[in-house]
């Protein structure tokens, strides 16, 4: 029998991580909002802001942080990343105030850019290029795993303490987070050497020296083309999927009258159909190329976002997040695949570090904005139609990226 490759261990750690970092550590807001806007008595532009200081801290890290792991290892990295996010999550429960609650998100998004970054660039060094689209969509898995357990976990530990459920929420969160992060260590690698293997799925050279630098890693990512129409066709993503997700359990209690626990199980049904929504699209952008992989993800984006904002029942509400969760984690999947297709396997997390910029700035600016239209108009209609527009101009844009080969 053929013994199974490590780097196939290291795509299942990596959903992991990202159950940690990005399911746990920042999707889960959408559920906590709403009874944490009630227990502190905060405007939708706060809690947008809120958000947006979780993307402020995820964009500092995130940018260095992929430059980092290319010198000092994913494995270090991402550790160090987890527990900061834990101890973060956890204190975020004793919030008294808006400024205490902006800065533990700003905490939590510092350690959620410093873990997934890495993680999601890991597979360009253990798998080579036909397959690292269907590996990172592996890795990618692990954010709509999170969402499925948030939805269906955090509304009834809400629930059962009542006005101060929220903080539970966070507190359960924390310990969780903190505890997982020990067995993540124990199973990552940062390449194949480090088991005596070489690159699943044949020999691949790899771009860049025998001993990267922060300079020389930064240097060699920049000069490339492709990295920077990445970043922009990144961007869209980031301004767009951020509000639906952000307000979306705000938006079906405070403004549709669906009961909470109601809400968490539609939320959850988007979170099921998101787990595998990367290693699909992976698969796709494996065979027609990254830019119709990308394409056809932000035009099944655009129709969630549209019939959110104009079919308002209960079959509405679950065809919306079937159809994000369909293609709700595709970008980063195909984005962080075409980022090592750019400069390598070796030089991957300092590629989807850079572009993550770009991501980051659409991410910080979306909530803000949403929350703030909401506040002024008194409805979120409008914010999710903000949404299609930005995710169809995705569409187009991902035709800039460079053709397969």
């Amino acid at each position: 029998m053929k013994k199974l490759h490590y780097a196939w261990v290291i795509a299942f750690t990596g959903a992991l991580v990202t159950i940690l970092a990005h399911g746990f550590g920042r999707m889960s807001y959408s559920v906590i909002l709403p009874s944490m806007k009630d227990g502190l008595t905060l405007s939708y532009t706060q809690l947008g802001s809120i958000a947006t200081g979780n993307f402020i801290g995820y964009l500092c890290l995130a940018i260095i942080g992929g430059f980092l792991a290319a010198r000092f290892g994913v494995r270090r990295v991402v550790f160090i990343s987890l527990l900061v996010i834990g101890v973060s999550l956890f204190l975020t429960g004793f919030s008294n105030s808006f400024i205490y609650a902006f800065f533990m998100r700003l905490i939590t998004g510092t350690g959620n850019g410093g873990s997934y970054v890495p993680i999601m660039a890991l597979p360009a060094a253990w798998f080579v290029m036909k397959r690292r689209g269907l590996a990172t969509g592996i890795v990618s898995g692990g954010i709509g795993a999170g969402l499925f357990f948030s939805g269906i976990v955090l509304p009834p530990v809400i629930s059962a303490f009542g006005k101060e459920g929220w903080r539970y929420a966070w507190f359960l969160l924390g310990i969780t987070v903190f505890i997982l992060a020990f067995v993540c260590y124990a199973f990552l690698r940062n390449n194949p050497k480090e088991k005596g293997l070489s690159i699943y799925g044949g020999e691949e050279e790899q771009k860049g020296g025998p001993k990267v630098t922060l300079f020389s890693a930064f240097k060699d990512v920049v000069v490339e083309p492709e990295i920077w129409k990445l970043g922009c066709v990144y961007f869209m993503y980031g301004f767009s999927y951020i509000i639906y997700l952000t307000f979306f359990v705000a938006y079906l209690t405070k403004e549709m009258g669906v009961a909470p626990v109601a809400a968490g199980r539609i939320f959850a049904v988007l979170g099921v159909f998101s787990i595998f929504c990367g290693v699909i699209y992976g698969w796709i952008s494996d065979v027609l190329g990254r830019r119709y992989g990308s394409m056809i993800a932000y035009l099944t984006l655009t129709l969630s976002y549209i019939v959110f904002a104009f079919w308002n029942d209960y079959t509405g509400f679950y065809i919306s997040a079937v159809v994000f969760g369909i293609a709700a984690f595709s970008i980063p999947t195909i984005m962080a695949a075409a980022s090592g297709d750019a400069v390598g396997g070796r030089l991957a997390p300092a590629g989807l570090g850079f572009i993550t910029l770009f991501f980051g700035i659409g991410q910080a600016l979306g909530p803000a904005i949403g929350g703030y239209i909401k506040d002024a108009t008194g409805t979120f209609t409008n914010a999710f139609i903000l949404s299609a527009i930005v995710s169809f101009a995705g569409a187009l844009g991902s035709l800039i990226l460079r053709k397969k080969t």
